[in-house]
């Protein structure tokens, strides 16, 4: 019998993918058997289909992420950054003498971000965004001569690099964090980091629909309520703590981080839902002849949101 301690890293994480993809099967064909024999509408079926494809798009990612190492990884995150801010911007409200601001975005911002989150530098990766571009962005604007609106265009475009690339940068972060001695097991962190928010976003949803509504924003989701985003928080604890053998953690320090994780996820998902109503669209990426990627930011935003609070909190509790 394979004892587990035994194995190198290379194959932990070989048999973690294995496992995640028989999972996924077994999913797959669970979910394509139940809606046939109920007759579900050809929406629901759509939409069930679309759900599941983008689970397995991003299991298929996550693993090519894996095989590529962390150069790999960065290049896709910051890929999927790009496509992602380019649907945020898209539906902020910008004007021409914003350009200076969105090329230093784009083309100077994303990719440093992601060369100091691969140099782990993790010291300039807490600050480079919140500080230094923070304060560069209006002042390229201030240089255009354009007052109108001088605020708000500014502030949409801070927001929209701190999700989509300050926040997501931090997700191949966690490849290459040195928690106790175990480099190289840094896809651990990224899978539980990634199951826990899942789990957190479906145990809300559930307990949304079977709870009396409470909400605490009615204009923004009428589904939203404290104690459907204390259900799911738990539920991603009680993940976390299930999945502790694969991460440095021991059960209550799983349990905490999983908490911590998957209710910054779900917030994540509901701030992002009051930008929608706000932009007056019901999902990002509306327009796809000018995206490159329609509804990936309201896949990927749980995650930007709970990836830099996850990568500090064990950042912090460890003193890696």
């Amino acid at each position: 019998m394979i004892q587990w301690r035994s194995l190198a890293v290379e194959q932990h994480v070989a048999m973690l993918f294995v496992l995640l993809f028989v999972v996924l099967s077994l999913a797959t064909i669970s979910v394509t058997w139940v809606v046939r024999r109920e007759l579900e509408s050809s929406e629901r079926r759509a939409r069930l289909a679309r759900g599941l494809r983008a689970v397995w798009i991003g299991a298929g990612v996550f693993w090519l992420a894996w095989v590529a190492g962390p150069l790999g990884a960065s290049l896709t995150c910051a890929v999927l950054s790009f496509l992602a801010l380019r649907e945020f911007i898209t539906l902020a409200p910008t004007r021409r003498g914003d350009h200076r601001s969105l090329m230093l975005a784009f083309f100077v911002v994303l990719p440093l971000q992601y060369v100091v989150a691969g140099g782990r530098h993790f010291d300039l990766l807490t600050v480079l965004i919140p500080v230094y571009v923070f304060l560069a962005i209006p002042v390229l604007s201030a240089l255009s001569g354009d007052p109108e609106r001088f605020l708000e265009r500014n502030a949409a475009i801070q927001w929209g690099i701190m999700v989509c690339v300050y926040g997501l940068s931090h997700a191949p972060a966690l490849l290459l964090l040195d928690v106790r001695g175990t480099h190289g097991r840094g896809a651990f962190l990224v899978f539980f980091l990634v199951v826990v928010v899942t789990v957190a976003q479906v145990a809300q949803e559930a307990a949304s629909r079977r709870l009396r509504r409470r909400p605490v924003a009615r204009q923004i989701d009428r589904a939203f309520s404290w104690r459907a985003w204390l259900l799911g928080a738990l539920a991603a604890a009680l993940a976390g703590t299930l999945l502790y053998w694969v991460t440095p953690f021991v059960a209550p320090q799983a349990l905490a981080m999983a908490f911590i994780a998957g209710g910054a996820g779900t917030l994540g998902e509901f701030v992002m839902k009051a930008l929608k109503k706000d932009a007056g669209v019901r999902h990002w990426g509306n327009a796809p002849s000018v995206t490159g990627a329609v509804g990936l930011l309201d896949r990927v935003a749980p995650l930007c949101f709970a990836a830099p609070v996850f990568f500090h909190s064990v950042r912090w509790y460890f003193h890696a």
